[in-house]
């Protein structure tokens, strides 16, 4: 017996360890997808374990309208790790279970502070599942079975400036913008598109939601994308790699967001135990400049990619991302070298699209693992 919406993969994982997963029967796998950017730290991660098994011992849950020492203690670790400049920081948060629901929150946020309905979001841009940030969501297999879906959505090329201006306007509540586009192939967005997106917000009095998701908490080289651009969002969606492997999402807003008082609410928002993870998790990430290691791996590994494509003529037609999001656009499909990978060599890894495969791997990976993916990509490829 199985779950109808996952197509399940032949490969029963059992336990993982560092960047390696293992089959019930021990075969190891490197992991180069850590599940979709989820294992930030690898599998098991000591410090993240230890700070799951205390707290499941004293509390294991309460609702969010009771204080909890664990989930203040998250509360202001992430207001003070989000991102800030002279006018603005985002230091009020509001936690949930997952990237969906920090969309979706950013979503109602941004309406209830504007009184404003239209959302402006990209093309090849993803948000996720429910219904609100499915909307905002660019491929039509996604969405099309769904409909209708909430209205108010409009889509602009991403990367250019000019149809994002002409599309903020006095209507427009927010705009939705990944800085590294990942379901869309990999692609990632120039510090003048997002600088320029700041402003033409800013002039609207519209809002804009940066949506690291996939991009948070070190995957790209610095602990927000959008540090490296130097650019500052009203608000800031996080997920996936936050707490290790737990389910938390996280929304990030300035006050001028939070100060509009908005209805909102979850059950589950915060439980002291995941919240335990992401203390744990965050610290570790800090103290031993994960995101720098993220920089320096994948700028080496990227590199060596793209010297093996040279010296052994492999279908690559592009070689992107930043850290450790990696995208490699190949010259056909990308589900042939994704089994292939993982049933020949060992190895894990993730579409993005029908010819990208991406690479998000834990941001704690050394040298020795990236070559290890090199050799494997130049034995498949040949």
């Amino acid at each position: 017996m199985s779950g109808f919406v996952f197509s399940e993969k032949p490969i029963q994982i059992e336990r993982g360890e560092g960047p390696y997963l293992y089959t019930d029967d021990g075969t190891e796998y490197l992991d180069f997808g850590a599940s979709y950017a989820v294992a930030a730290l690898g599998h098991a991660h000591p410090r993240v374990t230890e700070a799951v098994q205390e707290q499941v011992a004293k509390l294991l849950y309460v609702q969010a309208s009771y204080p909890n020492s664990t989930r203040t203690e998250l509360y202001g670790k992430l207001a003070a790790l989000g991102p800030t400049d002279e006018t603005r920081s985002l230091d009020n948060v509001w936690l949930c279970n997952s990237g969906t629901e920090a969309n979706e929150a950013a979503m109602k946020f941004a309406r209830n502070a504007t009184g404003r309905s239209k959302i402006v979001a990209t093309r090849r841009g993803f948000h996720g599942r429910t219904m609100g940030a499915l909307a905002m969501t660019w491929k039509e297999k996604y969405k099309k079975p769904f409909e209708p879906l909430a209205g108010g959505i409009e889509f602009v090329t991403y990367g250019d400036e000019e149809e994002l201006e002409e599309a903020v306007d006095d209507d427009t509540a927010a705009v939705f913008l990944e800085p590294v586009q990942g379901e869309g192939g990999i692609h990632p967005a120039s510090a003048e598109y997002l600088r320029a997106a700041r402003d033409y917000t800013e002039e609207a009095g519209a809002a804009l939601v940066f949506d690291e998701i996939q991009t948070g908490v070190g995957r790209t080289g610095t602990l927000w994308a959008c540090e490296g651009a130097g650019v500052v969002p009203d608000l800031l969606t996080a997920a996936k790699g936050i707490a290790n492997g737990l389910p938390l999402g996280a929304t990030l807003c300035a006050d001028w967001i939070a100060d509009a008082e908005p209805e909102h609410g979850s059950t589950f928002s915060g439980g002291p135990v995941v919240c335990a993870a992401a203390n744990a998790t965050l610290d570790t990430i800090v103290e031993e400049d994960v995101p720098g290691n993220a920089a320096q791996i994948g700028e080496y590994l990227r590199g060596e990619i793209e010297a093996a494509t040279e010296e052994h003529d492999l279908p690559i037609r592009d070689v992107r991302g930043l850290g450790l999001m990696i995208g490699i656009e190949v010259k056909r499909g990308s589900n042939r070298l994704l089994r292939d990978l993982a049933l020949n060599e060992g190895i894990l890894a993730l579409p993005a699209g029908r010819t990208v495969l991406r690479l998000l791997p834990p941001l704690t990976i050394e040298e020795e693992h990236a070559d290890r993916m090199v050799d494997a990509l130049i034995e498949v490829m040949t």
